[in-house]
């Protein structure tokens, strides 16, 4: 007898609605981190603290502002892995395509692929956050006890 607990069936759409509802969930809140950074320090807002490479530096405030606004953004990003994915097999998937599609924007905003060593050590720092915070939650879940229903016993 075939066991259906937690069979995985091959389902493109759903997978492309992850992938979109992923992405939007880290852009979404990246600009809410962004907004509430910027309301702090009374900066302005604008594209290019999240598609431009140069903002993104330990130099400046601004700069490390913005890396503190992405990292928290990665920890709410395993949230969505966890609330929307919920597979710790598929969380590393989902972390690498929410960036890589980042990266790609970062590219046509920009013209030219990001230089700056810092926009990759917190893209890295926060993949690795990402996944394994998602994972983590994930897989608690995965993991949970499964209630057996402990009705009346009869005396036979």
């Amino acid at each position: 007898m075939a066991s259906n607990f937690r069979s995985y069936i091959w389902d493109p759409v759903l997978i492309v609605c992850q992938i979109v509802l992923m992405q939007c969930i880290y852009y979404s809140f990246l600009g809410l981190w962004l907004a509430g950074v910027d309301s702090l320090v009374q900066n302005s807002q604008s594209l290019d603290q999240i598609f431009s490479y140069e903002i993104l530096g330990f130099a400046t405030m601004q700069g490390r502002l913005s890396m503190m606004a992405f990292i928290l953004n990665s920890l709410t990003c395993a949230l969505g892995l966890w609330f929307f994915v919920r597979r710790g097999k598929q969380c590393l998937d989902f972390t690498v395509t929410v960036h890589f599609f980042h990266m790609i924007g970062c590219w046509i905003y920009n013209a030219h692929l990001p230089a700056a060593l810092s926009w990759w050590l917190v893209n890295v720092a926060c993949i690795a956050l990402m996944a394994v915070i998602g994972e983590y939650l994930c897989m608690r879940s995965e993991l949970r006890a499964i209630p057996v229903n402990s009705g009346p016993k009869s005396n036979l």
